[in-house]
């Protein structure tokens, strides 16, 4: 349908149309005749859809609120009235994306899907959610997803319980985390930034029902909405459905939702805050600290793509000169970079992690130096090269993690949209890029550096420093504050308080009546397709070498992978093979220093990474593949130079450097330590699975804590040891990069394909040789039921076992026992009932099966839910229509939306466990068949598997000590 600019459909008037060429797209931008709602079509050929509506929601206090709300109002709605329409979506829709996210001045609502009557269902239960939540109706909401006085004994103590409030809890248990809560903090004095949208858990006690109300009522309006549609959609049909059926019953308001500016500082701020860790610790390397400048407005795309340019050139690669000025003073063993551009006022941000207080005026003096030693003499011209190839190919390339391209350019157009911009600014980067790139021939990037970072006073230095015994003084603090409370109440007071909770407890042990569950909108089994996906690949061969060639077009990209079987590593170096593909790339080679390598690898590849992987073969728990994956994506023209680059990096590295291994070695431990709180989901399921099978003892060797308790031993030990370090580096190099241990994948066209194979010639031919024994690994198996000790304040509690042990095999059943699980029995007793935030289970084809719950403020009650998953599954018993959501919802995990790079290493990894087209169709079949028996006959198995008794909880360190007798070791995590 062609549109011109100032008609009006379907009550939007057409205000703008551009030519979106980055992105092979066309934009609309409309404004809705009766609200004054924004609305933007892009318009391409993609069939993932995407629908978001977003609102400018900025905070007033540190309540939480627009968190609170975002997770509220997915509760039940006017049309769609159960309790939790967002789950029963997750359970039954073929949903591409599903969720909601709170930013500092904004909550979002996006969701996407390839279906487009299911992208229609999906906006109809969002858009009913928003504009017409059960928040009013049901006060239990608030109470479940924000916070509520928990007590159901008059005699017991008032205890704090809500998603909300135990997320973040979680989040604050994390320095990571709480620091760039802290930053905005010493920045935004005056206006909304200094607030945590997200809450502060000694805060959100503070937010009352009646003001979380009106803070919906206020800021939930169409006028003060933001709505984006994405895709191959028609877009008639869509505004039709969106003012038909929601707008149009609304009429425009004046909302306040304006967000002020900051006024410059005078001067820099300096501002210190703590965190907690444990009496016994020590508190030497143990400091962040963290330099922050306010970057004039995120509406100046020029700036923002610069900036996000210079965060790389300064801080990201092992050639940044901030970077590599820090690491060389001893200041912190980890620097990272960050520009913040989704606020009105975007923040440059360098931080170091593993430092100490006293350091922190030379780590200000470093930074200002150095910046101003590359104003004074400029900065090395391949590096700005490297830098802004990186970002254009990042750009160009349009594939983000997985995640719905629509919502990455939703993203990014609301950091101009939502302050008044162009909202196509920064998806039209052509013109920037050419602006940016006379920096080659001037002092462009060294003019910002200038201009907004050495002559900024708008900034601040933040430490948050280690306190020992802090997270018991604010846990005894909050007691004695519940214990006044309740000592204050009246007797009255109480009895209304538990006789609220005994209201939550019956909405939650309650049931969406048929009729309710009848409204969320349901596919059928007609719309599923019942074959599986066929992906190309073609056995090919190189010089003895076998190459998994995918046929796809990909624009001029090649991505390769190649796979080195690391099975010829004694077992006893394996955590070396890790440390390999850590350091690689990072190190000097015979030809570069390491800062000219990693320029020319920018330069030159669009990408390049090396990561340690396990393929269990016909899910055989006792038989796998170790490898270590290197994984390459570049322009088909530049084929040449990147496997120079690679032979380089593999055959000729220098593992002579021992300082730089040193400080390589603190700055991985770092970082990994800095995720530890934030990770403990995959850590105590990778503790379960490594007691239970081969492949997951060998998985937790590379991935797991182990690992880091490997570097812990590094660091410490290096001084004395770093000669037998160095020759096991040298050692496991030589054994992996052997052209007999080689497996090769390129997804590209075939024109792609032969232009590779011309430039792998002289690649292969400098791998090593020599025939080399591959190891037989045996580990040790035992039920070690660890609880890792934490300064956190919640828990991530996981159990498992391995189903092959009792005599039971894999079925496509149980990707469906997940569904029911996840998102009914494991969701309502450990999330909605116990207050975790998050419940995962998983079932592998080689028997692993661990269930796990995230930010958990419980330990033994979630036990219990695990034990008893059986006797749900015994009398497990639904409608049919109930069954088929839950056999729609597993077909969506197994029909995600792959990029074509995507469906390569998918077909590698099937290549590799031995999985062919007919194991996943009968899979698929039993996905299809499962009825209401299948799954009551898999009740043995959950009980049989729960008897095993394998445990790990990572969590807070009274906590788990108070329940120790739940384990046989205590561990603590942290040094």
């Amino acid at each position: 349908m062609i549109m011109e600019i100032n008609q009006v459909y379907e009550d939007f008037r057409l205000e703008e149309i551009v030519e979106l060429k980055e992105i092979n797209s066309k934009g609309y931008f409309f404004i809705h005749e009766g609200t004054g709602s924004n609305l933007i079509k892009i318009e391409n050929n993609d069939d993932n859809k995407v629908f978001s509506i977003g609102f400018k929601t900025p905070p007033e206090d540190s309540t939480g609120v627009p968190h609170i709300i975002e997770h509220s109002v997915l509760c039940g709605s006017r049309k769609f009235d159960t309790k939790e329409p967002f789950v029963e979506l997750l359970k039954g829709s073929l949903n591409t994306f599903l969720n909601a996210m709170t930013f500092p001045d904004k909550t979002l609502y996006p969701v996407a899907s390839r279906n487009e009557k299911d992208f229609f269902n999906l906006m109809d239960v969002y858009l009913d959610a928003v504009f017409y939540p059960n928040i009013y109706k049901y006060p239990e909401i608030f109470m479940q997803e924000g916070w509520h006085f928990n007590i159901e004994d008059k005699n017991k103590p008032l205890k704090y319980n809500g998603v909300v409030y135990n997320e973040m809890k979680g989040a604050y248990s994390s320095p990571d985390s709480m620091l760039y809560r802290k930053i905005p903090e010493t920045l935004f004095p005056d206006n909304t930034y200094k607030e945590s949208s997200g809450g502060d858990p000694e805060k959100i006690p503070d937010l009352t029902y009646e003001n979380f109300l009106k803070f919906h009522k206020k800021y939930y309006h169409p006028s003060n909405s933001y709505i984006l549609l994405y895709g191959n959609g028609d877009t008639k049909k869509e505004l039709s459905f969106i003012n038909d059926n929601y707008l149009k019953d609304f009429s425009k308001e004046n909302i306040d939702s304006q967000i002020k500016l900051q006024k410059p500082f005078e001067k820099p701020v300096e501002k210190q805050y703590f965190y907690g860790v444990a009496k016994d610790d020590s508190l030497d390397n143990k400091t962040y600290l963290s330099m922050n400048f306010v970057v004039g407005e995120s509406t100046d795309r020029d700036l923002y793509l610069a900036f996000e340019i210079l965060n790389h050139l300064l801080l990201k690669t092992p050639a940044s000169p901030v970077k590599k000025a820090l690491i060389d003073n001893g200041i912190g063993m980890s620097v990272s970079g960050e520009f913040y551009n989704s606020i009105k006022q975007p923040v440059f941000i360098i931080t170091s992690k593993g430092a100490n207080d006293s350091d922190k005026e030379e780590f200000r003096k470093v930074i200002l130096d150095t910046l101003k030693d590359l104003v004074d003499k400029g900065i090395d011209k391949s590096l700005i090269e490297a830098s802004i190839n990186k970002m254009e190919f990042e750009l160009r390339e349009g594939e983000f993690d997985g995640y719905p391209s629509g919502l990455i350019y939703c993203m990014r157009m609301m950091d101009s949209w939502l302050y008044g911009g162009d909202p196509f600014t920064h998806l039209r980067y052509d013109e920037a890029f050419n602006k940016i790139r006379e920096a080659l021939t001037s002092n462009y990037f060294e003019s910002l550096i200038d201009k907004y970072l050495l002559k900024n006073n708008h900034s601040s230095l933040v430490i948050l420093s280690p306190k020992k015994g802090l997270n018991e003084e604010k846990e005894n603090n909050a007691k004695e504050k519940l214990k006044k409370i309740k000592d204050n109440m009246s007797k009255e007071d109480i009895e209304n308080t538990i006789n609220n909770c005994k209201k939550l407890k019956e909405r939650q042990n309650s049931k969406d009546s048929k009729e309710a569950l009848d409204s969320i909108p349901l596919l059928s089994l007609d719309d599923i397709d019942k074959n599986a996906k066929k992906l190309p690949m073609e056995e090919r061969n190189l010089e003895n070498i076998k190459i998994l060639y995918h046929n796809l077009p990909t624009n001029k990209i090649g991505y390769s992978n190649l796979y080195f079987d690391t099975s010829v590593v004694p077992q006893e170096n394996i955590k070396y093979i890790r440390l390999l593909s850590d350091l690689i790339g990072k190190l000097g080679t015979e030809s570069y220093d390491y800062s000219n390598l990693a320029n020319l690898i920018n330069i030159n590849i669009g990408g390049i990474s090396y990561n340690p992987v396990a393929y269990s073969k016909n899910g055989d728990d006792k038989n796998f593949t170790p490898l270590l994956e290197v994984s390459i994506k570049t322009l088909s023209k530049n084929f040449d130079k990147t496997l120079e680059l690679t032979n380089e990096v593999l055959n000729k590295t220098k593992f002579d450097d021992t300082e730089r291994i040193y400080n390589l070695i603190k700055e991985i431990k770092s970082r990994i330590e800095g995720r530890l709180l934030d990770n403990g989901h995959r850590i105590t399921s990778r503790k379960v699975l490594s007691y239970v099978n081969e492949k997951g003892a060998y998985d937790e060797e590379i991935l797991g804590l182990s690992y880091y308790n490997f570097l812990c031993d590094l660091e410490k030990n290096f001084p004395k040891d770093k000669e037998t370090i160095i020759n096991k580096l040298k050692d496991t190099s030589k054994k992996v990069f052997n052209k007999n241990n080689l497996v090769i994948g390129f997804t590209g066209e075939e024109e792609d394909y032969n232009l590779f194979i011309k430039s792998l010639d002289k690649f292969i031919s400098n791998l090593g040789k020599e025939k080399l024994e591959k190891q037989n690994y045996k580990f040790q198996l035992e039920r070690k039921n660890e609880g890792l000790l934490t300064q956190g304040n919640v828990q991530y509690v996981a159990k498992g076992g391995n189903f092959k042990r009792d005599g039971f095999e894999y079925s496509g059943a149980l990707n469906v026992l997940e569904t029911i699980a996840g998102f009914d029995y494991l969701w309502n007793n450990v999330r909605v009932k116990g207050g975790a935030y998050g419940v995962f289970s998983n079932f592998r084809k080689d028997g692993g099966v661990y269930i796990v719950s995230y930010r958990d403020p419980n330990i033994k009650d979630t036990l219990k839910v695990y034990d008893n998953m059986y006797k749900y599954l015994k009398n497990f018993n639904t409608s049919e229509r109930e069954m088929t959501k839950y056999i729609i919802g597993t077909i969506r995990k197994l029909d995600y939306p792959l990029t074509n790079s995507m469906k390569g290493e998918v077909s590698e990894g099937n290549y590799f466990t031995g999985t062919t087209y007919e194991d996943l169709q009968k899979e698929r079949d039993e996905v299809l068949k499962t009825d209401i028996n299948t799954i009551r006959n898999l009740s043995k198995m959950i009980e049989k598997l729960m008897e095993q008794d394998y445990i790990s909880v990572l969590g807070n360190e009274n906590k788990i000590i108070n329940n120790k007798e739940i384990f046989n070791n205590l561990v603590k995590v942290i040094e």
